[in-house]
């Protein structure tokens, strides 16, 4: 019981701020006129999750990040990333009572986004290496996959609300007024952290 209490509660602390990856499962929640449109963000960001999840335990992500050139190789290219994915959503305002298909991401660019937004964050994997990987040092055997498995199925279940939510407020927002600002607030902080990406960088290179 205490695994799973244990990593239930570390993954909702870790996936609760409003980060990229967040962002951008909520936003295609809000903007597709079926919510089954919206799978391919979800499940991808679920299966990403998934993975980094099972390496942050495994301890093979603690290995990978110990080559600092592959620090700066990851900070480099999601900086840039970010940056261009900010510029996206700040000029993807669709119209939710529309018919207008082509404003909206297709599966293959949910696909490549939500990949990204979730491989491309050394942040966001370095809380996975710090918090669930650290914790998980503490069980062995069952416990340690209760304890991941609990980490895995809360990460799952979070993306499958976010999306929800989404739909639920792009239903209500009959003129798309509140998801256009919604678009442009998730661009500043993309755009946010991306800054703070690049300081990180130019941390690591001086």
């Amino acid at each position: 019981m205490e695994p799973l209490l244990h990593g239930m509660i570390l993954a909702f602390g870790l996936i609760l701020p409003l980060g990229v990856q967040n962002v951008f499962v909520f936003n295609q929640g809000a903007t597709h006129n079926k919510f089954t449109n919206a799978l391919p963000a979800i499940i991808t960001a679920g299966v990403c999750d998934t993975i980094l999840i099972y390496l942050a335990v495994a301890g093979v992500s603690i290995i990978v990040f110990s080559f600092e050139w592959l620090k700066i190789l990851l900070f480099l290219v999601g900086f840039f990333f970010l940056a261009y994915m900010g510029w996206v959503m700040w000029k993807n305002t669709p119209e939710v009572n529309t018919n207008q298909e082509q404003t909206r991401f297709s599966a293959r660019r949910q696909v490549t986004f939500a990949a990204s937004v979730s491989l491309l964050n050394p942040h966001a994997i370095m809380d996975t290496i710090g918090v669930i990987g650290t914790s998980s040092l503490a069980y062995t055997g069952i416990d340690k996959w209760v304890f991941t498995m609990a980490c895995i199925v809360v990460s799952w279940i979070w993306f499958f609300l976010l999306a929800i939510s989404g739909r639920k407020i792009g239903q209500i927002d009959k003129k798309g007024t509140f998801l256009k600002r919604m678009n442009q607030v998730s661009a500043l902080i993309i755009w946010t952290m991306a800054i703070y990406m690049g300081y990180q960088l130019y941390s690591l290179v001086n």
